[in-house]
């Protein structure tokens, strides 16, 4: 079963580069302006994501992560913030490429944000972990749209495989692919 969590761990490192790649032409005012989301603006809906992942990472790693408030702006420079979240989607990756065995049988012991200790088991947690993600990566699309910006495919099979008309699904396996046909 962690071979799952691996492959959405994937999916959430392209998705997100992909979905910063189309934020990164908005000018400072489109990235700040309050649109009336859950976390306001492009910045705000980024930084939660963040903010939340940092959160929830600490709690799988075993430790506790003070709340900083879930509308945080941990970072209001964008290109600081896509950093950050690089360094993010790496540590994701890693821990989730090498899950033990049984991992997902166990729960957590937490405090959540309002104070409260909590305890819910992983095979909850590791669905909401990524689908939080979605969630509000979905709801920076619909901002983009309403900035005048076109929003990028996220969706999860097209971003792991963006050209179906290849074995792999990646375009430089195509290449690879063609060049081995035409050497043979």
């Amino acid at each position: 079963m962690t071979a799952i969590w691996s492959l959405y761990a994937r999916y959430n490192r392209l998705a997100n580069e992909t979905l910063y790649s189309a934020c990164a032409g908005l000018s400072e005012a489109e990235y700040c302006r309050d649109l009336g989301a859950f976390f306001g603006s492009v910045r705000g809906t980024l930084n939660h994501l963040l903010v939340g992942d940092t959160i929830w990472m600490t709690r799988f790693e075993g430790s506790s992560s003070p709340s900083t408030g879930l509308d945080a702006i941990l970072f209001d420079e964008f290109e600081a913030l896509r950093e950050a979240r690089g360094r993010m989607d790496r540590r994701i990756e890693l821990f989730f490429s090498t899950l033990p065995t049984g991992f997902e049988g166990g729960s957590v012991h937490y405090v959540n944000n309002s104070g409260f200790p909590s305890e819910d088991p992983l095979e909850v947690l590791l669905p909401h972990f990524f689908n939080h993600q979605t969630h509000h990566r979905a709801q920076v699309g619909t901002l983009l749209s309403q900035l005048g910006r076109r929003p990028p495919v996220l969706d999860l099979h097209r971003v792991l495989r963006p050209d179906p008309t290849t074995p792999s699904g990646r375009p430089e396996q195509a290449r690879h692919d063609r060049s081995r046909e035409t050497s043979a």
